[in-house]
């Protein structure tokens, strides 16, 4: 009965390993279901903003400067365990207007993606920088002394008299 018990529970227990370390994926962004087949591109000179608001749903974002382009961006990450996710697929549609009309659609992938290396130095604020003895020993005399309850009581009843 021992070695029966044994046996269950290291099988139990490489099976919780094994489903521990199996990859998790996390869609975000724009719904990743634009590429199927049954959701057709939009038409350069056929769709209008309203066609294309009603097919795909809000943009994930549009352009700057003048609204002329709408951003659907979709990105899958992958994350085994404890490790950092990292992104396995990236898809963005730009979906440009003259007008009301669509203009032109564009498909980018990861291929067409660039790294923005981002600055890890820290912006320097005004005020001085404290040492490890100031820190330590900079709020002493700066509370008030703890008083207990029978001077407090004390107090109040000299004030009465």
């Amino acid at each position: 009965m021992d070695r029966q018990f044994l046996r269950l529970s290291a099988a139990a227990l490489f099976v919780a390993a094994g489903a521990a370390c199996s990859p998790v994926q996390t869609y975000s962004g724009f719904r990743p279901e634009y590429n199927n087949a049954e959701i057709a591109d939009p038409q350069p000179g056929v769709d209008t903003q309203d066609t294309v608001r009603q097919r795909f749903g809000s943009p994930s974002t549009t352009a700057v400067f003048d609204q002329t382009a709408w951003y659907y961006i979709t990105s899958v990450q992958e994350q085994v365990a404890f490790y950092t996710p990292r992104v396995i697929d990236r898809r963005v549609m730009v979906v440009r207007f003259d007008g009301q009309a669509v203009a032109a659609v564009e498909k980018y992938g990861m291929e067409r993606g660039r790294i923005v290396a981002y600055d890890g130095n820290i912006t320097p604020t005004r005020g001085r920088e404290l040492g490890l003895l100031e820190q330590i020993f900079g709020n002493i005399g700066n509370t008030s002394p703890i008083r207990n309850n029978q001077d407090e009581e004390g107090g109040a009843r000299r004030d009465r008299n």
